[in-house]
């Protein structure tokens, strides 16, 4: 297989404590891949080190099949990252900054530089200095340094992070523009799992500084069900009457008196119905579809793509 990241056993410990334990990454050609993780779980250490940020404690990186190590910048020159808040200069205007970044990297294409600015819609503000931007614009300017020399991978860690809605729908068809076009591989995080749903091909679950699992989201799709989900003010006697009555067995209580159903022979409104003319309360029914939230709280608390 065609991997882009590959790490084995890949380990950071510091002052005696493992921030991230015997990680086991593989990130395919082509594709966006995802990391899920609550906060601290890892994924930061993790992307540090697949830019040479923070050195391994052990284990090993390969990046387009080669060992990273010191002597490896030939191929880092090959990604492109914005890890946590990007380091911009604020006494230097947009264009500055990436002309600095450009000259260390050997990339001296200006109207390139300028193209990356139309791309995240920061032209027209060329003598305008990064410390009079506004979050969002130096989340952009991030995004633009990352991309203006047309990386192989880029690396983005909370890449929508400090933007408006209309900001974040730009970052998303950004990308997947390069990704569609250009054929770039991406690696990305978000506390946002919605964001993640819309974008990623495969994701991985941290938690505890460990790899839970990588999955495609067609897998998870592929396993999703629809459910009904109703609160009434007697769980044990609604669970009786729909077993006794309408004959469904497909079902589980999942916190006090919230319901779950998984089998839809019946509508909501024979379920709800039934518990009326039985004196039942019912406080709310909805359907529902599983979603990546799901999958992932499942993972978290234990659970595995076929529980």
């Amino acid at each position: 297989m065609n991997h882009v990241v590959k790490t084995t056993g890949l380990t950071k410990r510091v002052k005696g404590k493992n921030l991230v334990t015997d990680i086991n990454l593989h990130i395919q050609k082509g594709e966006i891949y995802g990391f899920l993780g609550q906060n601290g779980a890892g994924k930061t250490t993790i992307m540090k080190m697949l830019t040479g940020i923070t050195k391994p404690t052990s284990g090993e990186i390969e990046l387009f099949g080669q060992m990273l190590n010191e002597r490896s910048k030939t191929v880092l020159k090959r990604v492109g990252s914005i890890i946590e808040y990007p380091i911009l200069f604020e006494h230097l205007t947009a264009l500055e900054n990436l002309k600095l970044h450009c000259e260390y990297l050997g990339y001296y294409d200006e109207k390139g530089m300028k193209h990356a600015l139309d791309m995240v819609h920061l032209r027209g503000i060329e003598d305008k200095k990064v410390k009079e931007f506004s979050l969002g614009m130096k989340q952009r300017l991030g995004f633009a340094r990352a991309i203006v020399v047309k990386p192989e991978l880029i690396i983005l860690d909370e890449p929508t992070n400090g933007l408006d809605p209309i900001g974040i729908k730009d970052i998303r068809d950004l990308i997947f523009m390069l990704n569609k076009e250009y054929g770039i591989t991406f690696l990305l995080s978000s506390h946002i799992l919605g964001e993640i749903e819309q974008v990623a091909d495969r994701i991985g679950v941290i938690k505890d500084g460990r790899l839970l699992n990588e999955v495609a989201l067609a897998d998870i799709r592929n396993q999703q069900t629809d459910y009904i989900e109703l609160l009434t003010t007697n769980a044990e006697k609604t669970v009786y009457l729909l077993e006794k009555e309408l004959h469904i067995s497909n079902m589980k209580i999942i916190q006090g008196n919230r319901i779950r159903i998984y089998d839809l022979s019946h509508t909501q409104n024979d379920i709800s119905k039934l518990l009326i003319q039985n004196d039942i309360g019912l406080e709310e029914i909805q359907k529902h579809s599983s979603s990546l939230e799901d999958y992932f709280y499942k993972q978290i608390n234990g659970g595995g793509l076929d529980d």
